[in-house]
């Protein structure tokens, strides 16, 4: 991966991930996680059709369509785990 594809992926996924802050909302470590779990789910799903030899949308040597989609559905799955609230009450 060259660093103009690098770059270009960083600024993809971290502008997915305001855009999801600014509908979902919440304060600045979620912002931070947020960016965090773009960028994991943008490179992880970049490497993973690469790997596997799919392309949904190509950007030079950047798999952006299958990036967004990774990006986005680790953004999801990790906006769900944070709404999960443990059980305070002890069944002791």
């Amino acid at each position: 991966m060259t660093i103009p594809n690098l770059l270009l992926g960083l600024i993809i996924a971290l502008l997915i991930a305001t855009m999801f802050h600014f509908i979902r909302g919440g304060n600045g470590w979620r912002l931070l996680l947020f960016c965090g779990l773009s960028l994991v789910g943008f490179f992880l799903a970049h490497w993973l059709s690469k790997a596997l030899g799919w392309s949904l949308y190509q950007i030079g040597g950047l798999e952006t369509g299958l990036g967004v989609v990774g990006s986005v559905v680790s953004l999801v799955i990790g906006e769900w785990l944070l709404k999960i609230q443990p059980n305070k009450k002890s069944g002791v």
